[in-house]
């Protein structure tokens, strides 16, 4: 059998072993960040470098990644707090919480644990928040207070190096006694607007009737200034004719009348015999009288 050279066998060894150092370096040195991840870097015991989602390169056997850090937001457990309004009236507050780390060295080396840490913070911003409202205030102005919450944990939690995206206030219960004067409350406040709406209806039903009588008054009032007008006109017609015509003019428009007013009684059915006074006769005679006289 032929042997290999001792010479060319420690060639190879060399020459595998620098394959086998070169691909350590690499692993070593070549650090492939996920998008949802930061690395903290440490170069003895010390912060060399945060690395960002892609390809990175490290100096390899003196920099070490020491620590991976999700930059994926992030919900705090729902937490409940006990809190008194500044009417004196116990609650208890359900809030929620999310955030994300924007700076990883500064989370990783200024704080231990930060879902503790910003439970904390949210706990006592809470009570602070809902010491100077009164309960009413804080049913109804939640939104305000959700904003004013989610600002002041902001500023807490800036040194951190962290983002807080998102503040919820689930839901503020009472304890049974004040959930009870509530209703009461609620139920009086109920029967009140009932009130106010009946009598809000009668006082209108009142008004739409005075408002009628008042509407109905003014035609008739407009109706008999119609009339007046008319028989006005009339009269005025009248005079004219007299001081045109004459007297004459004005008894044989009378007298015309009064034969025309008989001879509509005349057509009446089944009076056979009318019987007609002295005067209405004369009527006759008059009319005749002044038609002969006109021609």
């Amino acid at each position: 059998m032929n042997e290999i050279p001792t010479d060319l066998a420690g060639g190879n060894t060399v020459l595998f072993l620098l394959a086998a150092f070169l691909i350590i370096v690499v692993f070593l040195g070549v650090k492939i960040v996920p998008q949802s991840q930061k690395y903290v870097v440490e170069r003895f015991g010390r912060l060399q470098a945060v690395l960002g989602p892609g390809i990175n390169f490290i100096v390899p056997f003196l920099d070490r990644v020491r620590h991976k850090v999700s930059i994926l937001e992030r919900q705090l457990p729902t937490a409940s707090q006990d809190a008194i309004t500044s009417d004196n009236v116990l609650v208890q507050v359900d809030t929620s919480v999310f955030y994300r780390i924007l700076e990883p060295e500064k989370t990783v080396y200024r704080i231990r644990d930060v879902d503790a840490a910003i439970s904390t913070t949210v706990a006592g911003i809470v009570r602070s928040g809902i010491g100077e409202m009164e309960l009413d205030e804080v049913q109804s102005n939640r939104q305000q207070l959700i904003s004013k919450i989610k600002q002041q944990v902001a500023d807490a939690v800036d040194d951190w190096g962290i983002e807080v995206t998102r503040a919820e206030i689930l839901d503020v219960n009472l304890d049974t006694a004040t959930r009870e004067a509530m209703l009461q409350q609620l139920n009086a406040e109920r029967a009140r607007r009932a009130q106010v709406t009946e009598a809000e209806g009668t006082r209108r039903a009142v008004e739409l009737a005075a408002d009628a009588e008042l509407y109905a008054a003014e035609q008739a009032a407009k109706a008999r200034r119609v009339s007046a007008d008319a028989e006005a006109y009339a009269t005025q017609v009248v005079a004219k004719a007299i001081a045109e015509n004459g007297l004459e003019a004005a008894q044989y428009q009378v007298a015309l009348k009064q034969v025309e007013a008989l001879t509509e009684v005349g057509k009446g059915d089944g009076k056979q015999t009318i019987i007609l006074p002295t005067h209405a006769l004369d009527a006759f005679g008059d009319a005749f009288k002044l038609l002969k006289g006109k021609s």
